[in-house]
């Protein structure tokens, strides 16, 4: 479990994963301190805005309280400047006598508005409900915060209301802001939609994007590197395809260059291997006939009843034998060494190629005649593999299991399709093999059985027998592993084994 764990850990895909949750959770942690500090630079924001308003209106305050007069163009030129520092400022008045939020009358603005226009902005002001304070007592500053739209379509926020009282009446000045200056990008308006804020949160996600691209380019690099890698060992990639010309970054170049080299090695490796094996095998084999051919005339010239001689060279013909089963499986041994470095991968129909395979046996199997060969094989199933790996795999296979077959038994094969898989398993009904020794049989030069004739003893006088040097399902689990399949055995219920081989299916 602590193995595994570790393995994803240390996986490009986690590690990503993990920078993801960090962006993710970096915004969702600042969210709170971020709303709170944006909450208190509104509220100082709009504190200063509204001590703002409260010091005009009480610039104004003895101004109105003499005035007595009745011309508003003294009032419009009394406030016209003060439209110039960015707060717009608009003068009600209520007479003695009138009462309500209704009675109040716009007598001047710093917009320099006609008197159509000063009607339609007195009646949305009193919509806006903020001379209702004002109905019973013209007392008191009073600091507002409301959103509020113009006649002409621009937006305000009405930032404070100041009554005071004068001898023409209840005076009211309304101070506001439009919303085009700072308060369009602070108050009332949520604080991600602030342009520092936007502009942090742009930086933000193109550093995220910019990781993410990272990572992705180094993934989409190394698939090409399997993707290249795979095509090698099927034999179908493209002359001239190389890790160097495929890979796009530059961090990857000695990377690439050193899988080019390995692959140039290994199949270099793996021809020097074939050809050795070829040589050994020829020169090996040379003297072994010489000497079964010596061995041939001094039989002959051994009289029958030299008892002591004869058995001398029966030992000699056994030894001999030994010899070349060891050299043919030596070569056997190197040949698919060879194989696993480079194996020779093409499109092949197994159901064909089984059937072809299977047909001498249908005559009865070679070395135990009387044992029956069954098959059962789905058509058109294909894999990627060569017409010799196959062979020498369902050879070795099936001579396994007819050599630990009693006479009269059977051997079923069977080829069927399961998922994206072709799986071929072979039956016996032989002893089967001890529990713990299962995975073992597939190790190289073991084996349980006797290593001459049947009775074993290298001195039998029954006749020559080739020993079985214990590497016919080593290589066929070698094979079987080289075109990305697994091969099991098990033992089977009421007596016998069940090899069962698995190979990515082409079809």
């Amino acid at each position: 479990m602590v193995r595994t764990a570790g393995r994803i850990w240390r996986s490009l895909g986690a590690k990503l994963f993990v920078i993801l949750v960090i962006f993710v959770a970096v915004p969702v942690v600042l969210y709170g301190p971020f709303r709170l500090a944006d909450k208190e630079r509104n509220t100082l924001l709009l504190q200063s805005v509204q001590q703002q308003g409260w010091l005009i209106g009480h610039s104004l305050k003895p101004f109105l309280e003499r005035f007595q007069g009745t011309d508003a163009a003294v009032l419009q030129e009394t406030i016209a400047d003060l439209g110039q520092q960015g707060v717009k400022v608009r003068l009600l008045l209520r007479p003695l006598e009138a009462a309500g939020s209704s009675s109040f009358f716009l007598v001047a603005s710093t917009d320099q508005l006609g008197t159509d226009e000063m009607e339609q902005e007195l009646e949305q002001l009193i919509e806006t409900d903020v001379l209702v304070t004002l109905e019973e007592t013209c007392q008191g500053q009073q600091p507002l915060a409301t959103r509020y739209v113009s006649p002409d379509g621009e937006e305000e926020v009405l930032t404070s209301i100041t009554p005071v009282n004068g001898p023409r009446g209840c005076w009211a000045v309304v101070t506001a802001h439009p919303t085009s200056g700072l308060l369009s990008a602070t108050l009332g308006q949520p604080y991600w939609q602030m342009p520092e804020v936007r502009l942090a949160a742009a930086i933000y996600l193109l550093m995220a994007v910019v990781i993410i691209l990272l990572f992705l380019g180094f993934w989409v690099s190394l698939r090409r590197f399997a993707g290249l890698a795979e095509r090698i060992r099927a034999r179908s990639v493209v002359d001239g395809a190389s890790f160097a010309k495929l890979n796009r970054m530059p961090e990857l170049a000695g990377v690439a260059e050193e899988f080019d080299r390995m692959v140039a090695t290994l199949e270099d490796s793996s021809r020097e291997i074939r050809y050795a094996a070829e040589e050994n095998a020829h020169a090996l084999k040379a003297p072994l006939a010489v000497i079964s051919q010596s061995v041939e005339l001094l039989r002959r010239a051994v009289s029958p009843e030299h008892e002591r001689g004869q058995r001398a060279l029966h030992l000699v013909e056994q030894s001999v034998a030994r010899l070349d089963g060891l050299v043919a499986a030596a070569r056997r041994m190197e040949e698919t060494v060879a194989e696993l470095m480079n194996p020779p991968r093409e499109r092949i129909d197994l159901s064909a190629l089984l059937g072809q395979l299977i047909a001498p046996y249908a005559i009865g199997a070679p070395g135990n005649a009387t044992v029956r060969v069954v098959s059962h094989l789905e058509p058109g199933v294909e894999i990627l593999a060569s017409d010799e790996l196959v062979e020498t795999v369902v050879e070795n296979l099936l001579d396994n299991a007819v050599s630990f077959s009693p006479p009269g038994g059977e051997v079923r094969i069977a080829l069927v399709r399961e998922g994206n898989k072709a799986v071929l398993s072979v039956e016996d009904r032989g002893p089967g093999v001890v529990d713990g020794d299962v995975e073992r049989i597939f190790e190289r030069n073991y084996t349980k059985r006797p290593r001459s004739a049947s009775d074993g003893e290298l001195g039998h006088p029954g006749g020559i027998k080739l020993p079985n040097f214990g590497i016919g399902l080593w290589v066929v689990r070698r094979n079987i592993e080289a075109i990305g399949g697994t091969v099991r055995a098990e033992n089977r219920e009421g007596g016998g084994l069940r090899v069962r081989a698995e190979m990515p299916r082409s079809d």
